[in-house]
C-alpha cells in the first residue's frame, strides 16, 4: 500500500511539474501581441465589432504577459513608452461593440504597436506597413492583399503597402 501512495505521488508531481507553464520570452511574448493585434485587424476590416471586441481583450491579456524583467535598457525604454498607450486602446475596443469607436482606437494602437515593432525587430513572421490615404492611418498586415480595418467592407480594398519587415532570425 505505502508502495502505490509513493508511486501515485511521484506521477502526480512529474505531472505537476511538466504541466507548469514555460516562462515566455521577450520576442514570443511581442510576437503574441503582434499576433492579438492582427486578430483586432481582420475582424474590423470585415465589419466584425463583436469580434474586434473579443480579439482586443485577447490583446490586453497578452500584453500583461510581455515580461519587463528579461528586456535590456533600449527595449525596456520602448515598452515602457508603448506598452501603456497599448493597453489603453486595445481595453477601448475590447470595451466597445461600436465599430466606429474601436476604428478611432485601432488608430492610435497601430501607430504605437508599429513603433513596438521597429524597435524590437522580433517578428516571427513576415508583416507589411499599409495606409489608408483616405483615413491617413496605417496598420500592420500579414498579407500583401489590402484588407482595411478603417474603411471595411465600405472600401477593403483602399490602401498601399508602405513597408515590409522581415521575419527575425
Amino acid at each position: 500500500m505505502k508502495t502505490i501512495k509513493y508511486i501515485l505521488a511521484i506521477v502526480l508531481f512529474i505531472t505537476v511539474y511538466k504541466t507548469q507553464a514555460k516562462p515566455v520570452d521577450v520576442n514570443s511574448a511581442i510576437n503574441n501581441v503582434l499576433k492579438n493585434y492582427l486578430g483586432v485587424k481582420n475582424a474590423l476590416a470585415t465589419d466584425n465589432g463583436k469580434a474586434a471586441n473579443d480579439e482586443a481583450k485577447k490583446l490586453a491579456a497578452s500584453l500583461k504577459e510581455v515580461p519587463v524583467n528579461q528586456m535590456d535598457a533600449k527595449q525596456k525604454a520602448t515598452w515602457d513608452k508603448y506598452a501603456e498607450k497599448l493597453r489603453y486602446d486595445s481595453e477601448h475596443i475590447g470595451e466597445s461593440d461600436a465599430i466606429a469607436h474601436q476604428r478611432e482606437h485601432f488608430g492610435s494602437l497601430s501607430a504605437n504597436m508599429l513603433a513596438v515593432l521597429k524597435a524590437f525587430h522580433s517578428n516571427d513572421l513576415v508583416v507589411y506597413q499599409q495606409y489608408c490615404p483616405m483615413e491617413k492611418k496605417s496598420w500592420i498586415s500579414e498579407s500583401t492583399t489590402i484588407k482595411n480595418p478603417y474603411l471595411g467592407k465600405r472600401m477593403l480594398n483602399c490602401g498601399v503597402t508602405k513597408e515590409t519587415f522581415k521575419a527575425a532570425k
